[in-house]
């Protein structure tokens, strides 16, 4: 289906890779095939490798060729939300007894998969603060079959340096995933930088508009894409061809998106910073973020995400929180409007009580492409004692 030039620069491939003009109209926006099944040109004679929709569908496909061109991979795989993407992939790698080092700060969703699910079956995890190369090579066993990196990580806003992680992994026999959701391909590609798969979310930066739940895989090699698609058909948690056409849809702009997240977060970044409530500010685009030397290294731009803690302790952050307007307090991150949560209430409750449980007195920004003044004044009037 798709025979784009894969060198074409970002904003090109997102537009035309995979989805070329409709052959029989020239509609140059791929259908959506609305269609469980397709009819054979005798028995077993499939018509473009089409048979029954679990298995393949050409919107699904017009997607996953897409992304995978973004990421620099050989193969993409769209699926119904990111955790179904992340448990395909887990359960395709590891059986019982296997080990899996995880973020300190991991995505909630992730640790409880891990935590809650996958160890019922027999896999064992370890958090590893990501930052420290030394500390996830100490924490490797032979039994580790996976190192689960963020970066920037959901919602401390940590960076991990993939192409050291990516030594780590070779050295021991590890895979190292990589969920690029906070960063989206646009700013961060690594399958580049020596990971051997990506994970997305593309309800988040990929489809952009809140309108839409997916989750994508895209592998490095032929060999393990072909393991992940056998357990994406065998598994059966596929993206629909109307949900693979809205992120399709969404992921055209991403770039252009992008660049207007990125702005507006680091003018709310510097604004943050200086405030008076607010005791520490998450961001890899300050200079004195930790994560900055990295990320400048390995991203394009630093992203739409912000955290910042309330000097004024957890009840104060909450009431940030409901006090924003323009900033729409809300789970999920990535789309074109503002959003504002409390994680250790909202999105990362499932990590209380744990290693992983985050600061109380933290608040979690996805900025969106508002005009940029106007989420200043909202984060002001909500920030007032």
């Amino acid at each position: 289906m798709d025979g784009f030039n894969h060198e074409a620069g970002f904003e090109t491939l997102a537009i035309h890779a995979g989805q070329e003009a409709d052959p029989a109209t020239g509609a140059v926006v791929p259908p959506i095939y609305q269609v469980s099944t397709y009819k054979q040109d005798g028995v077993g004679g499939l018509r473009g490798g089409y048979e029954y929709s679990r298995s393949a569908n050409p919107t699904r496909t017009a997607l996953e060729e897409c992304l995978a061109a973004l990421e620099g991979g050989v193969r993409g795989l769209a699926f119904a939300s990111g955790m179904a993407a992340e448990d395909t992939l887990l359960r395709t790698i590891c059986k019982p007894g296997d080990h899996v080092l995880i973020p300190d700060d991991a995505y909630g969703g992730t640790y409880r998969l891990i935590s809650k699910v996958l160890t019922r079956w027999g896999v064992t995890y370890d958090p590893v603060p990501l930052t420290d190369v030394q500390a996830v090579r100490a924490a490797v066993r032979p039994e580790t079959k996976l190192i689960w990196v963020e970066t920037p990580t959901n919602p401390l806003l940590g960076v991990a340096d993939i192409a050291a992680l990516a030594h780590v992994a070779r050295e021991t026999g590890a895979r190292l995933v990589v969920d690029n959701t906070f960063a989206s391909p646009y700013l961060q590609r690594p399958l580049a930088l020596g990971a051997d798969i990506v994970v997305h979310s593309t309800t988040k930066y990929i489809g952009g508009h809140s309108d839409v739940v997916g989750g994508a895989l895209v592998a490095a090699d032929v060999e393990l894409a072909q393991e992940l698609a056998f357990h994406q058909n065998a598994m059966g948690a596929v993206a629909g061809p109307f949900d693979a056409w809205l992120t399709l849809r969404g992921v055209k702009t991403l770039g252009v998106r992008m660049d207007r997240h990125c702005a507006n977060a680091m003018r709310i970044a510097e604004f943050l910073s200086r405030h008076p409530r607010v005791s520490a500010v998450h961001y890899p685009g300050l200079p004195e973020d930790p994560g900055h030397e990295v990320a400048a290294k390995q991203m394009r731009a630093f992203g739409g995400m912000v955290s910042f803690r309330h000097a004024d302790g957890e009840e104060a952050a909450v009431r940030v929180c409901e006090r924003a307007k323009i900033f729409t307090l809300g789970e999920s991150l990535g789309g074109v409007e503002s959003l504002i949560e409390h994680p250790g209430r909202m999105t990362h409750a499932s990590a209380a009580g744990s290693p992983l449980e985050v600061p109380g007195d933290l608040v979690r920004l996805s900025v969106g492409i508002e005009d940029v003044d106007d989420l200043l004044a909202d984060l002001e009037q909500a920030l007032e004692v």
